[in-house]
Parts: structure tokens; C-alpha cells; sequence
């Protein structure tokens, strides 16, 4: 396999891609990054999770004239939430490249930054096609000065309905450009973009490994980015485990977390792309050994890693790709053993469970949290074990000595100078958990949800009856007993208003809220039966922007002359659950 230094890319790029910790390049990074370097158009067969953003971005930012600043690279992205990430990885790979600026262009926000970033100018832009349109259309986005374009992920702007705007950035472009098309399939609208704009394509396709193990059982776990830690602990505490390997996204928290997991009793180091190739070395052999029982890493940290202990892999922050997952899981169950692999999961992290389950065809079912109760069997057990062992030793005498003139002197029993040896020994971590306090109510318990998951409720009160977001969330908190943490959006309706709250209502709770009266109504709950909830608020479809995207809303108006619907996002403490 070649490195990343045997692929002729720009010096500065490959010093970042060396402080990153990449050293060997993926299957369609080896294979694309050569070609585009010749200034050859490229037709790409691949994944999301197969490396292609950095195949494209590596060679563009070789090539970078930033003496101008004028767009040298424009890529088309299906999403916003796409051209957020192709951007970011831009920015990442150029961190060596001073003066060098991409711009994301997407609809559903103010033209504002966006006109004011093209004016100061941009070396690459990352855009969704049909806001890329408008600026076209505005004479706020010059292409003249263009050598590269990227499609990423084409198939998906196909389906999206994008392929019409696509055509049109194409017939805007210079004549003299080059092209790199990504896409997972081959439908008959992207073939037909290929032979039509594409100039003798080299074409490169990837299979990727979309399926784990057989041997490995796989779990996932809702849990609250907050409640990560104490989540882990239990998990730790209760399952048998030779050693494992916890991901994180980034290389900040794999120090922070291994030296929480160290303030908590447990043997754990980490390693990323900053630490040293000697200490890399030495802390997978101190792993290998069995001196230390957990490592907390990055994805690049741990690629190759192969140690035949490691019996569980925890995903402590979910991967945004099921290439990265299944690479991860794959560091268990080695040489033929079982291994154990579990996935914590977000509210807002959901749906990328659901794209690693379509994607490796396998359901991951879900893993109860151990209670306090199974903490503390196996803390006691653990503890008794210690005596057992200990006595098995032998070498006692000199302390049954001090014990046994400690209790004629001092006229205390054994039991009890043994009780206080223990906890000496024990320190400040109390031995057993405590159970989580119930919150003081006037008028009953709190209600504390049994996981992480969500539904949207119906209530039969809307914006005719002049109902507020804080009057809803007063009287769920006050009468209903769900903490204001655990609400939701709300989306207020002329008739009744949609709610997002923890799935596992009691009946009881529900039938007390049913007639809990708000603006002089009852509330009538309901699981409101696949409606959804507009998080933001929509206009009529002939009134959108290209992007499937609404429009900014003048003040005061929306696009039936009615008040734009009221939202609620719930308390901000509640929206920063996108992990670590």
C-alpha cells in the first residue's frame, strides 16, 4: 500500500496530512489522487465513508494559485449538511496553506454572509446547487476564473430532483475545466451528465466492506450527550471485559476522557494523531499486555490496530459513516473470537444509526443501561473478591498483630477496626451509588424518562386560542411532572400544536394531562400519528427557493398572509447534544 508521500501532492498539504495522522491513503484516494493531479476527468464508484472528500480536496489545494482570489474550485453538494462537511475538511486540509478561503453555499439562510464572502473572495466554493443558481443569477458568484469541478455525491442530487440546476452550473462553467463526478450508482441521469460534460473520463469504482463480523454482538445505547460519561461507567463497571477501545471524534477528548476514566479507578490511556509514533508504540504494547485495560482513540489513531485482547469496542461518539463503523467494530473479535461492539446514540444521532443498519443490513438492538442496583452487586462482589484474594496471599501477621493489639487497648471490636481499615483503603470514591434524588414537587414525582427517545404529541389548543410556548411548557412541568430538559420543539398550529416529548409517558400521566386546561382548554393529548413537527417555518411551494428551502420571511408576513407558525426549540442546554 503507498503512502500519502509517494502521491506528489503539494509539500504543505502533505505536512498537514501528517500532523493529522493520515498516513496510508484509502482505495479511492490511491486511485483518483494521481489523475486528478494530471489534470485527467474523473468518473468515481463509491461510497459515503470511503475517503473520496479528501481525494478530490488534496489535489485541488496542490494545484491552488492563491494569488487570486477569485473561485478556482467549485463543488456541488446535495445538502447543506454536506456542504458544511466538504468545507470543513477543506479548511482542515489547508491549515498549512496561509491566505487560503472556502466559502459553503446553501439555501435556507440570509444571502448576507454569503454575498459578503464572495466579495472578499474565496479560493474554493462549496455550494448546493440551487442556491449556486441564484448567485449565478445575481452576478454574485463568478465562475470565469474556475479550473475544478466536483459533484459529489451526484446519484443523491438526481434523486433530490437537483439534475436540471446541475446541467445549468455545468453550461456556466469554462469550457476548459476540469471535472470529478462522485457517485454510489450509475442511474441513467448521471450517465447521461458524464458523456455530455465529462471529457474522457478515467472511471474508478470502489466496493466498499459494508458488513461486520459474525462473531461480534452489536448494541446500541440512547443516551444524552451529558449523561456519555456516567453511562460509560456503569457499562464498565458491570460488563466482563478484557480490554477495549473507546472512539471519540476528536483528539481533545481522548485525553480529557482517559484521564476521567483514570479519576474513576480505571487503567485507560489515549492515543490520536498528535502523540508520537514511540508512544503510540508503547502504549498499544502496554494494551497488548494487559497494563493498561482501556484506550480512548480517534479513527486515524486506531487504524491498524491489532490486538487480540481487546474483547470490546464502545462508541462513545457515534461515526458519521458506516465505513468509519464498521472499521471500528472490526478491531474486536479477532482471530476467530467473540467480541462485543456498543454504539452510543443521541436523540439528534438517531438517524445515523439508521444508516449504519441500512447500510451493513443488520438491526443493532438496544442495550439497557445496568441500574444502580447491578453497580452495586458487582462493586460488593468485586470488593469481597479483593479479601478473598488477599487472604489467599497470606503474609498477614504483622497486621493481625496491630489489629489485635489495636482492639485490647483500645477496647474496639474486630468487625469494626476491620470496617474502618476498608474504608481507608477505599478513599474518597464511596463504595456503593447513591439513587438519584427525586426533584421536590408540590403536587407528585417528577417524571424521568427511561431513555433517550423522542415522539411528537398532539394537543388540542392552537394560535386561535392565543396559546404561548410558555404557557404549554408550564403546564407540562407544573402538572404533568416532565422537567422543561425533556421538552422539546413545539410547533404551534392554528387548531392544536405539536410537541416533542420523551416517548415513554406514563398512561397515567398522559390521562392527568389530558384535562389540564391551557387558555381555558384542556389539553387532550395524543400521540399525534405521523404528523411531523416544521422546525422552522414553511411557505407555500411555489414560493422556495432551489434547495427545497423556505424562503427568509419578511416580517410580520408568511406565504399565506397568515402569523408564521410559533416555535419553541426548548431550553438551549437541551439543543447541545451533538456529542462531545
Amino acid at each position: 500500500m503507498p503512502t500519502f508521500a509517494e502521491l506528489d501532492l503539494d509539500e504543505r498539504v502533505q505536512k498537514t496530512l501528517a500532523e493529522i495522522g493520515y498516513e496510508a491513503p484509502s482505495p479511492i484516494q490511491e486511485q483518483t489522487i494521481p489523475l486528478l493531479l494530471e489534470g485527467r476527468d474523473v468518473l468515481g464508484l463509491a461510497q459515503t465513508g470511503t475517503g473520496k472528500t479528501a481525494a478530490f480536496a488534496l489535489p485541488i489545494l496542490s494545484n491552488m494559485d492563491l494569488s487570486t482570489t477569485k473561485p478556482q474550485a467549485l463543488v456541488l453538494a446535495p445538502t447543506r449538511e454536506l456542504a458544511i462537511q466538504v468545507s470543513e475538511a477543506f479548511q482542515r486540509y489547508a491549515s498549512n496553506l496561509p491566505g487560503f478561503h472556502v466559502l459553503p453555499i446553501y439555501g435556507g439562510t440570509g444571502y448576507g454572509p454569503q454575498l459578503a464572502g464572495l466579495r472578499r473572495g474565496a479560493h474554493v466554493v462549496v455550494g448546493t446547487p440551487g442556491r449556486l443558481i441564484d448567485h449565478l443569477e445575481k452576478g454574485s458568484l463568478d465562475l470565469s476564473a474556475l479550473k475544478n469541478l466536483v459533484l459529489d455525491e451526484a446519484d443523491e442530487m438526481l434523486r433530490m430532483g437537483f439534475i436540471e440546476d446541475v446541467e445549468k452550473i455545468l453550461q456556466s462553467v469554462p469550457s476548459q475545466r476540469q471535472v470529478a463526478l462522485f457517485s454510489a450508482t450509475m442511474p441513467q441521469g448521471i450517465r447521461k451528465i458524464t458523456q455530455n460534460y465529462l471529457n474522457d473520463p478515467a472511471e474508478i469504482s470502489v466496493k466498499t466492506k459494508t458488513s461486520t463480523a459474525t462473531n461480534i454482538n452489536q448494541r446500541h445505547v440512547p443516551v444524552r450527550a451529558s449523561n456519555k460519561l456516567d453511562a460509560m461507567t456503569r457499562i464498565l463497571e458491570v460488563e466482563d471485559f478484557d480490554a477495549m477501545i473507546v472512539f471519540v471524534r476528536t483528539k481533545q477528548l481522548t485525553e480529557e476522557l482517559a484521564e476521567k476514566l483514570q479519576a474513576r479507578g480505571f487503567s485507560a490511556s489515549a492515543i490520536n494523531g498528535d502523540i508520537a509514533q514511540a508512544q503510540r508504540e508503547r502504549t498499544i504494547g502496554h494494551l497488548r499486555d494487559g497494563k493498561i485495560d482501556i484506550l480512548v482513540a480517534t479513527d486515524v489513531a486506531a487504524r491498524g490496530l491489532d490486538v487480540e485482547r481487546i474483547s470490546h469496542v464502545l462508541n462513545y461518539d457515534i461515526p458519521h459513516d458506516t465505513e468509519s463503523y464498521v472499521h471500528r467494530v472490526g478491531r474486536t473479535g479477532r482471530a476467530g473470537r467473540s467480541g462485543e461492539a456498543i454504539l452510543f446514540v443521541s436523540p439528534r444521532e438517531r438517524h445515523l444509526l439508521r444508516a449504519i443498519e441500512r447500510a451493513t443490513r443488520q438491526q443493532i438492538p438496544q442495550m439497557e443501561l445496568p441500574t444502580i442496583d447491578a453497580v452495586n452487586d458487582r462493586r460488593l462482589a468485586k470488593f469481597a473478591q479483593n479479601i478473598t484474594d488477599t487472604l489467599a496471599k497470606g503474609g498477614l501477621e504483622v497486621f493481625q498483630e496491630l489489629v489485635a493489639e489495636y482492639e485490647r487497648t483500645h477496647d474496639v471490636p474486630a468487625s469494626e477496626i476491620a470496617a474502618a481499615l476498608a474504608a481507608m483503603a477505599q478513599g474518597d470514591r464511596p463504595l456503593l451509588l447513591e439513587p438519584e434524588p427525586e426533584p421536590a414537587r408540590r403536587d407528585g414525582p417528577m417524571f424521568h424518562p427511561n431513555s433517550a427517545d423522542t415522539e411528537t404529541y398532539r394537543v388540542e389548543v392552537g394560535r386561535r386560542n392565543r396559546v404561548t410556548p410558555r404557557a404549554l411548557v408550564g403546564a407540562l412541568a407544573n402538572e404533568g411532572g416532565v422537567p422543561s430538559k425533556h421538552i422539546g420543539h413545539i410547533d404551534i398550529r392554528n387548531e392544536h400544536t405539536l410537541i416533542e416529548l420523551p416517548a415513554d409517558l406514563p398512561e397515567e400521566l398522559l390521562s392527568k394531562l389530558r384535562t389540564t386546561q391551557v387558555a381555558g382548554r384542556g389539553l387532550k393529548i395524543s400521540r399525534a400519528d405521523g404528523e411531523i413537527i416544521n422546525r422552522r417555518p414553511r411557505r407555500p411551494a411555489g414560493n422556495r427557493d432551489r434547495d427545497n428551502k423556505p424562503r427568509p420571511h419578511r416580517k410580520g408576513q408568511s406565504g399565506s398572509g397568515q402569523r408564521s407558525p410559533q416555535q419553541y426549540r426548548g431550553p438551549k442546554r437541551d439543543l447541545r447534544h451533538t456529542g462531545a
